[in-house]
């Protein structure tokens, strides 16, 4: 059919090809020769979908390392260590006597005991979590730069030590270095982000391009601009043909690799269509398993939900999966609000432990469970307790790190991290590590010089590795 008649004004009869390679400087021929391209490729039983040549292709990592994915349950707002998974004999020993820096100390209202093998303490709020204590690596010594949430949350999220220096996303870094595992999928996938607290600052891309952002869906399974509906033939050569044409582009020198991120990003959204209502639809899981993780209607319900959907997407591929539990920042109301968060996010955080034990994903995906900061020890009001950002603990369990096992520590009141301390910035040297990331070379250029999330510092904790 190319090679039909067409008559101009003036009767001189030319091809299709022809116009084609004339018309726009020969632009609409690169067109052609890309989709003849694809015509090929389809001959050959390839699909632009199968192929694993983009910029989000699996890359090897630089070093051996058991960890493939991550999943970050945040608990955001600062969770009181002191209350949960923190003992401090000393504060119960001294309640209501004047604290080392000021302040009253209030001991905490919660039983403590002792679980497993290793005899780690854990306050009766966590006592589904208290059973797989054997199998967790507490990090104890954790600090960080500044006691505001939006800053901390940032900088936890995205290493940006100033809230205005937008910086990508712990995700993002992840999956520019590693790729993702399935081309039909996003790599990084955040569920119910905070709309406060920096809000797409902290799963954005920022300089990176446009397909190493976090993809926002919340706990029902909802994807924002996303219509269940089968990719068209039409919509299939549409795409086909504006990506073929972008690559052309980037070919040239100079070429905006924004561009290139933004048609990623649309070529994805098109493949995900088929895909991804049915994976985000958790009624397709037994109802044992939904049981398990105490799935219920409504916003009580919704932590589960969250922790249904990080393990399927895990499964599908996935590379970084955030799921957010909100209303942790306890300045008032903190015993309630304790004893209500906790009891929404005990029990799926521990069957989402078992879950991935019996798929046997844990084998290869790290969990990592945590506060932007932590909480003193004395009293702020008549019920709660103010920031700290000197010390407290988050844990990990999984794949590359030791079962059972605490590093660092902090004072005898929870204040201060005296031991193993760690700052944000090793935090994520460590996450990248255990990914097979060296967080000194996994580096970006941009505004003429080389960026990285961990930026000038960075301690990986090889103490903590199995």
């Amino acid at each position: 059919m190319w090679h039909q008649q067409l008559t101009t004004s003036g009767d001189q009869a030319f091809s299709r090809r022809s116009a084609l390679k004339r018309a726009g400087t020969g632009f609409g021929y690169v067109a052609l020769a890309g989709m003849l391209g694809l015509q090929n490729r389809a001959a050959r039983g390839e699909t632009i979908a199968a192929r694993n040549d983009g910029p989000l292709a699996p890359k090897p990592q630089q070093f051996p390392a058991k960890a493939k994915r991550i999943i970050f349950l945040f608990m955001e707002g600062a969770i009181s260590h002191v209350d949960t998974f923190d003992y401090k004999p000393k504060l119960q020993e001294n309640d209501g006597k004047p604290g080392p820096g000021g302040g009253k100390l209030v001991a905490s209202k919660f039983q403590f005991s002792q679980h497993g093998q290793t005899g780690t303490w854990v306050s009766d709020l966590y006592p589904h979590v208290a059973k797989h204590v054997d199998d967790l690596c507490f990090i104890r010594g954790l600090h960080t730069d500044t006691p505001a949430h939006p800053q901390a949350v940032i900088q936890l999220h995205t290493g940006a030590r100033v809230a205005s220096l937008t910086r990508p996303s712990m995700g993002s870094w992840l999956l520019y270095g590693l790729g993702t595992e399935n081309q039909d999928l996003p790599g990084y996938i955040t569920i119910n982000p905070s709309p406060n607290f920096g809000g797409a600052v902290n799963y954005g891309s920022a300089f990176l391009p446009a397909h190493f952002q976090g993809t926002r869906i919340n706990d029902a399974g909802f994807l924002p601009n996303l219509k269940a509906q089968a990719l068209t033939p039409l919509q299939r050569k549409q795409i086909d043909l504006v990506q073929n044409m972008n690559r052309d582009l980037q070919a040239t020198p100079g070429a905006p690799s924004e561009l290139d991120g933004v048609i990623e990003s649309y070529e994805l959204a098109f493949r995900m269509q088929g895909k991804v209502p049915e994976l985000l639809d958790i009624s397709q899981e037994p109802q044992s398993v939904l049981n398990a993780y105490g799935v219920k209607p409504g916003p009580a319900g919704s932590f589960a939900r969250q922790c249904v959907l990080a393990r399927r997407l895990c499964e599908a591929g996935v590379r970084f999966v955030q799921v957010r539990q909100g209303g942790w920042d306890h300045h008032n109301n903190l015993h309630k609000g304790l004893i209500a968060n906790s009891a929404a996010t005990d029990q799926p955080t521990a069957a989402l432990l078992d879950d991935l034990g019996q798929r046997g994903l844990l084998d290869d995906t790290l969990v990592l469970f945590g506060s932007e900061f932590g909480r003193l020890p004395t009293a702020q009001g008549p019920d709660g307790r103010d920031h700290n950002i000197t010390g407290y603990p988050m844990w990990l369990a999984g794949a590359g790190v030791k079962k059972g096992f605490s590093f660092g520590a902090t004072d005898e009141y929870g204040i201060h991290a005296v031991e193993g301390r760690m700052h944000t910035m090793d935090l994520h040297a460590t996450l990248l590590a255990l990914m097979g990331l060296d967080h000194e070379a996994l580096t970006y250029r941009y505004a003429g010089r080389d960026f990285r999330l961990t930026d000038v510092g960075g301690i990986v904790a090889r103490e903590i590795m199995a």
